[in-house]
């Protein structure tokens, strides 16, 4: 990835819906070399998809809540996301390291709504355990960093 792939990049997470013309015009490529960029940058995996984002509250999700699942040994990561993915409430779960196996971040309508989700979690069979954080404001949601400024913090994007 070069320069110009992130700042296509950097562009595109500002806003998904901008002209391949816009773009073009901003990295000082042609329409169709532009076009090709951002396809192969699809193609490769460096833009996963184009998505909209909503306000949860608007949408009638008014709690959201960190669950964090502890399992009984250890569970094939295919099979805990296949069971998650049938959960739409699950907007997010990622397996980390030290007491928990996974962190997730579910959103409902209200208190009964989450109770429901955190027993149908808590009815997979190889969940031994939750721990429920009501989440209360938002005070910061970014996109990954692409500047810069984030390799010269110590990350290295590719």
């Amino acid at each position: 990835m070069d320069d110009i792939d992130r700042s296509l990049v950097s562009r595109l997470v500002s806003d998904g819906r901008a002209p391949y013309a816009d773009l073009a015009r901003a990295v000082g490529l042609s329409l169709s070399a532009t076009k090709r960029r951002v396809d192969r940058l699809v193609a490769d995996g460096a833009i996963r998809g184009f998505t909209a984002v909503v306000d949860p509250l608007l949408m009638g999700w008014a709690l959201s809540a960190s669950v964090e699942l502890f399992t009984t040994g250890t569970v094939p990561v295919e099979r805990m996301k296949r069971d998650l993915d049938g959960m739409p409430e699950v907007v997010s779960a990622e397996t980390v390291s030290g007491g928990a196996d996974a962190v997730l971040r579910v959103v409902a309508s209200d208190a009964r709504h989450l109770e429901r989700v955190v027993s149908r979690l808590r009815a997979l069979t190889y969940v031994q355990q939750t721990n429920t954080v009501l989440l209360l404001s938002n005070l910061l949601s970014r996109p990954t960093p692409l500047t810069s400024a984030a390799r010269s913090a110590g990350g290295q994007p590719q």
